[in-house]
């Protein structure tokens, strides 16, 4: 049996099938012009739309698949009034696809399926109904959620996030400063990795169990404006944003005791907050292919709710 997954988020078109315990994944970016920021979702939906066929095509293995059934994000959080255009252009196909096949449609949310990828590349696996927390950390997002397992899926209840600027908004804008292209996560990584001096003094600004990143881009830019090289400023973001989430995890670790830290999210594919953060908590990372946006948390979770209608 074979269960097709499709997300079309900001800023990946993707697809993948999960069969037998394996995914094949096929996906790409939206195209983002040099020297912008991001999209606007009328283009982003513009470029879903033109990049959606092909993506599919990728899978190669979708003509012989035996596909039970479809599974599509349809909004960005499992809340409700959580909302965003591009994901319409995914939800669309998907139902196209499972009535031209004559199987069911399951629907879930972009940050549903971030976890359930992480929980997978990462050899995670809890039972149904234990607890443990789940971090999401992108451009969109940047938060902690406690996730209580179901059968078919998960519980999510909010912990705490960032009151203003998401951690990879903050990574784009500083690599936007630096000169490098958009997304900025992965070349501001390079840069930082050949800064090996202590970043001191960097104070994380925090309300109860949330944090705010907003500083973060003044920081950066008093740095290069004092002409400090952009090796350490690509290293005082990724630093500010590390003592930021740490911080977000201590008091979460005092609230709910021993609980399982999972990680998710582009950002999340740092080396330099990952090794820290293995060591520091035990935490659980999703691999790389899987902590940036995609599809197959969504084709996994398709599989947990077809076996749970089948029962």
């Amino acid at each position: 049996m074979a269960f097709l997954g499709i997300d079309t988020s900001n800023y990946t078109t993707s697809a993948a099938i999960y069969s037998g315990g394996d995914v094949i994944q096929s996906k790409k970016l939206l195209p983002v012009k040099d020297g912008e920021l991001g999209l606007r979702q009328s283009d982003a939906v513009f470029h879903h739309v033109r990049q959606l066929p092909d993506i599919i095509k990728g899978l190669g293995a979708l003509h012989d698949a035996d596909i039970k059934a479809v599974g599509v994000s349809v909004r960005p959080r499992p809340i409700t009034g959580s909302y965003m255009p591009c994901f319409e252009v995914g939800h669309t196909a998907a139902n196209l696809i499972a009535s031209a096949l004559g199987v069911p449609l399951f629907e879930f949310s972009h940050q549903e399926g971030h976890i359930a990828a992480a929980a997978y590349s990462s050899a995670f696996a809890p039972d149904i109904g234990d607890s443990f927390c789940a971090f999401h950390v992108s451009g969109g997002t940047t938060e902690a959620v406690l996730v209580h397992c179901r059968e078919s899926g998960y519980d999510i209840e909010y912990i705490s996030g960032s009151l203003d600027l998401k951690a990879g908004q903050a990574v784009d804008r500083v690599a936007n400063m630096l000169g490098l292209p958009f997304p900025g996560g992965a070349e501001l990584e390079k840069l930082a990795l050949k800064w090996d001096e202590p970043i001191k003094g960097i104070k994380v600004s925090s309300k109860d169990l949330d944090i705010c990143l907003s500083g973060i881009e003044n920081i950066c830019r008093r740095s290069l404006e004092n002409c400090e090289p952009k090796e350490k400023t690509a290293r005082l973001c990724i630093e500010y944003i590390r003592k930021s989430l740490s911080y977000m995890a201590d008091r979460i670790l005092e609230k709910y005791g021993d609980i399982p830290l999972l990680f998710a999210g582009g950002v999340m594919s740092n080396t330099i907050i990952r090794d820290d953060f293995k060591k520091r908590y035990g935490a659980y990372f999703a691999k790389p292919e899987f902590s940036c946006d995609n599809a197959a948390g969504i084709a996994i979770l398709a599989s947990r709710a077809f076996g749970t209608k089948q029962r």
